[in-house]
């Protein structure tokens, strides 16, 4: 149960796979060699999850901060992006540049070896503590873990922010605005009695459909300041609402010609339509 005690066999595992690599010829035998290689992300990719939890519980509260990741897309917000990092590390570091232009591989390609040198040092320290105190952590393993989370942490930003746009802080902070326009739509919503406290512990399926609906009726009406505001341009709008920029003013001129009765009279059947 020794967390060094699995980090050992798991770096067995990366090491005798890595070995097998180097003693395959690929060209005479590609899909042995594809198996191998499978064989070593999957390895690889437990290492690392061990890796991860020998930090959590050596150095808590030494982490490098990981709040750019609220800047990422979300479909890269996966299981495995640690694992993919260092594969792309690894594909840099030789030369091979599969997702990036040669001109921004050619500057991550410094950061990919410093991590990698770092991954080196890591298994190297937590072998030797793992042999000979598997129940504590030295002052050199700590700072080995502190150097190798900084390096890949800068790696991992610096990565990404080659493949994709990350999100900028005003896209950010316009995505929070979001969130909060519709806790309160569903505060306004429970306490006009359009929605159950029931409901929204059960999950009913109609919320998906409900909440949307009516948050773009407190965007356009109850909250005229927030991220509906339709005083700036469709370009200051979260994204997700700037292309029905003019869809939302002629929805905003219907409202505004409702009277108390017949808005609440909507916004029920907007509760109940399918």
């Amino acid at each position: 149960p020794r967390l060094l005690s699995q980090f050992f066999f798991a770096d067995e595992r990366v090491t005798r796979v890595v070995a097998e690599i180097n003693r395959l010829d690929a060209e005479l035998d590609p899909q042995q060699y594809l198996v191998l290689l499978n064989q070593l992300h999957l390895s690889q990719a437990h290492l690392l999850a061990v890796l991860e939890r020998i930090m959590e519980e050596c150095i808590p509260t030494q982490r490098h901060s990981r709040d750019y990741l609220v800047k990422f897309p979300e479909e890269l917000l996966v299981d495995n992006l640690g694992n993919h990092m260092l594969f792309a590390a690894e594909c840099l570091l030789a030369g091979t540049f599969l997702e990036v232009e040669e001109s921004d591989g050619a500057q991550l390609r410094p950061l990919a070896r410093n991590l990698l040198c770092s991954l080196e040092v890591v298994r190297t320290v937590l072998r030797e503590q793992s042999l000979s105190q598997p129940s504590s952590y030295s002052e050199p393993v700590r700072a080995a873990l502190i150097q190798f989370d900084q390096l890949f942490a800068e790696f991992e930003l610096s990565y990404v922010s080659s493949l994709v746009a990350v999100k900028s802080p005003e896209e950010i902070y316009r995505q929070q605005e979001i969130v909060v326009l519709f806790c309160e739509t569903v505060e306004r919503a429970l306490r006009l009695g359009y929605l159950t406290q029931e409901m929204i512990d059960g999950y009913e399926p109609l919320l998906m459909f409900t909440i949307p609906r009516l948050a773009i009726i407190s965007g356009l009406l109850i909250y005229p300041e927030g991220p509906l505001s339709l005083e700036q341009s469709p370009e200051q709008m979260p994204r997700v609402f700037s292309p029905f920029y003019n869809l939302l003013k002629k929805i905003r001129d219907l409202l505004r010609v409702l009277s108390a009765e017949e808005l609440c009279l909507l916004e029920r059947s907007l509760c109940t339509a399918e």
